[in-house]
């Protein structure tokens, strides 16, 4: 039976005993009567070369303690054990498992690194509660197809083996959530991973990866990525599509160029070290808003883009050993940065001893000569007597680094042409002329319709829309609150791409017929204002529209068949004369209210 029956009754030696053909040490007893009482048992560290029969069968041998005592306490009662949910064997001389392992069908976690395994045994797959299966610091050549059975297991650990290849059905292991792979020999990856939807943490880190599958892209809640030392050249674009995606080390491959990171707005940490890139580009950098790392050393970059003050949440910055010769002055409004590494560079414009005094001091150092950046159209020439107010307030760094074009706050009845002029040739999205006095929207804003797609003209005293501002084909976001508009052009319906337009705190007594032609528009705020009506049939036809706040108009009615608008998330109606629906369906919110309506529609 059990090695651990084979003591004598009163012999103090029992269960510690090693007899002879008996594989390595012996389980202590004691081990063995508490496993089946509290379901964990921990063997890591004790010289063996095999497990031991009687802890496979643990949960199905009667204990020796049942053949000697006729009389049993409380806490003796063997027949009440538990089962075992956790057993470890992690850093013995284990060179096999047995395929006994399907006796332990409770088993929860299995820890076996750091052994000499160089197999698992099929029965794996018979541990179908199986959460946490540690087997690195091994020598596996290959995993078991029977190991994807493993439904509920949600920690894989494989590192520091010498696997080569992955069973295809990798992808069924559903619940997975860590899988860790580094320090393989693996040099494809199965597109089955594209079914691991549930993986946060994957590591790829030291194989001979020359790709990435496009369909790790499908890994809708993966966190983090570590691919670092393989031999990748390119990454799959689809990776710029990973939304959830907070840290991506790539580091030690061969990459020549970064991929853009459209739609990771949550990326905090990229790490690129040791690769060949030559070039960083603004593409590269404005869609990163949350970056807080960003580890660049032992690269090839030869200058730094202006953009790099998008980044406003960096916090450390690595260029260690790379072949930059100068570093752009915006640096050093970077709010955030606490670490600029920057040794090993051929720096000629800021001296040693300027480095050797620490990132906060460069930066102070970088912010100081920004007045070389900033001031009057022709670019350099210094503020003196005979500069007019206007362009001495010229920010040309905004123009160049942020695509801004800003003259906002200056009671201004006309805006300079030399804040224009400023323009130039450069590419401006962003066009900020709010909290002036303006009676019309400059004409000159057509120069930039190439470009512009936001526009914030709110806080003016503007009392028509132009028909410059309609030939804006790319704005998508029109801000013109708080000013004494009471219509809006026809020709606005050109705005193809037009998606939010503010237009709180107006005259508008009616909804502007153009909006209904629109298609694209998703948000329309038009609370203070003298609305006395919608339509509900045009605002359904909109079916991207998603919020619409009409609060503080002069609605006397709400029409049953605005609850027939469903694509509706937000519906604000607060502040109106109405008497239906009540404040009491009001404050349910937008789903009760459109279903309120939709029960008053006329049969």
């Amino acid at each position: 039976m059990a090695a651990a029956r084979r003591g004598r009754a009163g012999d103090p030696r029992a269960g510690f005993r090693r007899d002879a053909g008996e594989p390595g040490p012996a389980v202590p007893q004691g081990l063995i009567r508490a496993a089946r009482k509290n379901g964990q048992l921990n063997l890591a560290g004790r010289d063996l070369s095999e497990v031991p029969a009687n802890v496979w069968r643990i949960n199905l041998d009667i204990p020796e303690e049942a053949h000697q005592n006729l009389s049993f306490g409380a806490t003796d009662r063997w027949w009440e054990q538990t089962d075992l949910t956790k057993l470890i064997l992690a850093s013995n001389k284990l060179q096999c498992l047995s395929e006994d392992v399907r006796l332990l069908p409770a088993l929860t976690v299995l820890d076996v690194h750091d052994n000499q395994l160089t197999s698992i045994p099929s029965a794996i797959g018979f541990l179908e509660n199986l959460q946490k299966l540690n087997v690195s610091h091994n020598k596996l050549k290959n995993i078991p197809e029977e190991l994807t059975q493993l439904r509920h297991l949600k920690s894989l650990l494989l590192q520091h083996n010498e696997l080569s290849h992955l069973p295809d059905g990798f992808g069924q292991l559903i619940s997975l959530e860590e899988l860790d792979l580094s320090n393989n020999q693996l040099e494809t990856i199965p597109s089955s991973f594209a079914s691991l939807t549930s993986l946060v943490r994957l590591s790829l880190a030291h194989n001979q990866l020359k790709n990435l599958p496009a369909e790790i892209s499908a890994m809708k809640s993966l966190k983090q990525l570590d691919c670092t030392k393989n031999q990748l050249e390119t990454i799959p674009s689809e990776l710029a599509s990973m939304a959830s995606l907070e840290q991506l080390y790539l580091r030690k491959n061969k990459l020549q160029y970064l991929p853009e990171f459209p739609s990771c707005k949550l990326l905090k940490e990229l790490h690129v070290g040791e690769n060949q890139i030559e070039v960083l580009s603004a593409e590269h950098l404005k869609h990163l808003n949350s970056l807080c790392v960003l580890e660049l050393r032992d690269n090839k970059l030869k200058s730094l883009p202006d953009e790099i003050t998008l980044l406003q949440g960096l916090e450390r910055l690595d260029l260690t050993n790379n072949d930059i010769s100068s570093l752009p002055c915006a640096l050093g409004n970077l709010p955030q940065l606490k670490l600029l590494a920057l040794e090993g560079n051929p720096l000629r414009t800021i001296r040693r001893d300027m480095l050797q005094k620490g990132t906060q001091e460069l930066l102070k150092y970088l912010r100081s000569k920004i007045q070389d950046d900033i001031t009057s159209p022709n670019e350099g020439s210094p503020v003196t007597a005979m500069t007019l107010p206007s362009e001495s307030r010229i920010n040309i760094h905004a123009i160049t680094a942020l695509k801004v074009l800003e003259y906002s706050e200056k009671r201004a009845a006309v805006i300079p042409d030399e804040i224009f002029n400023a323009v130039g040739s450069k590419s401006v999205t962003t066009v900020n002329f709010s909290k002036n006095q303006l009676n019309e929207i400059p004409k000159r804003i057509v120069e930039l319709k190439e470009s512009v797609c936001d526009v914030n003209l709110g806080f003016n005293k503007l009392s028509s829309i132009s028909l410059e501002l309609c030939t804006l084909h790319k704005l998508t976001h029109l801000d013109i609150r708080n000013n004494f508009l009471t219509s809006l052009p026809e020709e606005m319906e050109a705005l193809i791409r037009l998606q939010i337009i503010n237009l709180c705190f107006n005259r508008f007594k009616i909804f502007p017929n153009v909006l209904y032609r629109i298609p694209t528009l998703e948000t329309v705020l038009l609370s203070n204002n003298q609305v006395g009506s919608i339509d509900p049939l045009q605002l359904r036809k909109m079916d991207k529209l998603g919020t619409i706040d009409l609060q503080n108009n002069d609605l006397l009615q709400v029409p049953p068949e605005l609850g027939n608008c469903v694509n509706l998330r937000t519906l604000l109606l607060e502040g109106n004369p109405f008497r239906t629906p009540r404040g009491a369906i009001l404050a349910k919110g937008t789903a009760a209210v459109l279903e309120y309506l939709r029960s008053r529609i006329p049969t």
